[in-house]
C-alpha cells in the first residue's frame, strides 16, 4: 500500500535525466541513489560544521613577554597606596606606575591566550558520515535548495544531472557559456551582487569581502573542470570522493544546489551503498560497513496513515455521550482510602505504630511503677 512504501521522501522519483552540455535533454536516464532517501537531520549538520569549522582556526596567543617587560616590584603595605608591583626608578612619570597588572596601563591581560587552548571538539566518524550523508539527501529537495536563496527557477530538475563532458572544460569562458546554457547562471549573478566589504578588522587580515555561495560542481575525474570553474564568483568544484559538510552545506544550513556530473552521481551509490546492500570499502567500528541511516518513519503524512483504509477498518469508532466526573482533591492524610493509592505500605505503616507502644504510655506505666515500690515497708 502507498502509506507503508518504504523510504518514501521528496525524492524518491526512480530515475534523473541526464542533461547536455547545451541544456537539452538526453536520452541517458541514472537511477537516484538510496542516500538520496536518507533522513535530513539538520541538528547533526550544523554540529558537525561547527566542529569542521573550528578545525580550521588558526590558533593565536599573545606574547608570553607581554606586559611584564618592565623592572617593577611592589612597595608593600605602610604607605597608604595599593601593593599592585610599581616600576623601579625616578625622574620620569613612568617610574612608581603600577605595571604587571591587567588593571593596570601597559599590563598583561586577564589569563593570557594559550596557543594550546581546545579549539575544536571530538568529531566521531559516523557522526561525520551522518551529517554528509544528510546533506546530499537536501541538495536533492527542491523547497530546502530555495530556502537556502538559490535562483533555481529555471532548472529542469533536481538532483541536477549534466553530462561528463563538463569534466574536460579547461576555459571559464566554456563554464560560463554551459552555466548560462542550463540555467544556472542566475544563481551565479545573485552571489556578484552579494559580494560586499566586510566589516571589521577582517578587510584587512585576507578576507576584505564577503558573498554568498552559488552552485557547487561535483566531478568525478578533473580534466581541467577545478581550473575552469575556480574563477566564477560563488562556484566551487570538489571531487565525489571528497564531500564534507562543509561544502555541501556552507553555514551548517543544508540544501545546496550541486551540478553532478554523470560518473560522480553513479558514485554516489558505489560511495555510500543502499539500503539494500552495504558499502564494504567505508568501514567503521573495526570493519564493520556503513550503513545508511534509516528514517524513523518510512511515511511521515501521518493524517494520511490514519485515514488510510487498513487503519480505519480495525480501529473503533469514536465514544459518545462521554460525562466527565468531577473530581475532588482529598487529603492523604485523613483519608486512608487515598493514602492507599498514594502509598499501599502505609497501612502496614499504620498498624506498626498502633501495637508499638507510645513513649507517652512507657512514662506513665514506669512512674507508677516507682509509686508503688516506694509504698512497700521492707
Amino acid at each position: 500500500p502507498p502509506y507503508l512504501s518504504p523510504h518514501h521522501t521528496m525524492s524518491s522519483r526512480p530515475q534523473a535525466t541526464v542533461l547536455s552540455v547545451t541544456g537539452d535533454k538526453t536520452s541517458t536516464q541514472v537511477p537516484i541513489p538510496d542516500v538520496f532517501s536518507a533522513p535530513i537531520r539538520v541538528d547533526i549538520i550544523r554540529h558537525v560544521h561547527r566542529t569542521c569549522a573550528n578545525r580550521l582556526r588558526q590558533p593565536y596567543a599573545v606574547n608570553d613577554y607581554a606586559g611584564h617587560q618592565v623592572s617593577a616590584q611592589s612597595w608593600g603595605t605602610g604607605r597608604a597606596v595599593s601593593r599592585i608591583p610599581r616600576v623601579n626608578g625616578s625622574g620620569t612619570h613612568r617610574s612608581g606606575q603600577g605595571a604587571f597588572g591587567n588593571m593596570c596601563r601597559g599590563g598583561r591581560m586577564f589569563n593570557p591566550t594559550r596557543v594550546w587552548r581546545k579549539w575544536c571538539g571530538r568529531l566521531p566518524t559516523s557522526s561525520r558520515r551522518y551529517a554528509t550523508v544528510s546533506a546530499i539527501a537536501a541538495s536533492g529537495v527542491s523547497p530546502l535548495v530555495l530556502g537556502r536563496g538559490h535562483k533555481i527557477e529555471k532548472i529542469a530538475e533536481v538532483p541536477f544531472v549534466v553530462s561528463n563532458d563538463i569534466e574536460s572544460f579547461t576555459k571559464t569562458k566554456q563554464a560560463v557559456q554551459f552555466l548560462k546554457a542550463v540555467g544556472a547562471y542566475a544563481d551565479v549573478e545573485r552571489c556578484i551582487a552579494s559580494k560586499t566589504v566586510r566589516a571589521g578588522k577582517g578587510k584587512g587580515r585576507g578576507r576584505r569581502y564577503k558573498k554568498s555561495k552559488g552552485p557547487l560542481v561535483v566531478y568525478k575525474t578533473n580534466n581541467g573542470v577545478a581550473q575552469a570553474f575556480r574563477a566564477i564568483e560563488g562556484v566551487d568544484a570538489t571531487s565525489v570522493d571528497r564531500l564534507n559538510v562543509l561544502q555541501l552545506a556552507p553555514g551548517g544550513q543544508p540544501g545546496r544546489f550541486i551540478i553532478w556530473t554523470e560518473d560522480a552521481f553513479k558514485a554516489l551509490a558505489t560511495k555510500f551503498g543502499s539500503y539494500d546492500q552495504k558499502n564494504s570499502s567505508n568501514l567503521v567500528n573495526y570493519g564493520v560497513p556503513f550503513t545508511l541511516p534509516e528514517p524513523v518513519m518510512k511515511n511521515t503524512d501521518v493524517s494520511a496513515i490514519i485515514e488510510s483504509d487498513a487503519i480505519q477498518s480495525v480501529a473503533s469508532g469514536p465514544k459518545l455521550n462521554i460525562i466527565a466526573v468531577p473530581t475532588r482533591k482529598i487529603n492523604a492524610l485523613k483519608s486512608w482510602k487515598s493514602m492507599r493509592k498514594l502509598n499501599p505500605y502505609g497501612i502496614v505503616q499504620n498498624r506498626r505504630g498502633l501495637l508499638k507502644p507510645s513513649k507517652v504510655n512507657e512514662k506513665a506505666q514506669n512512674g507508677e511503677f516507682l509509686k508503688s515500690v516506694r509504698k512497700i515497708d521492707f
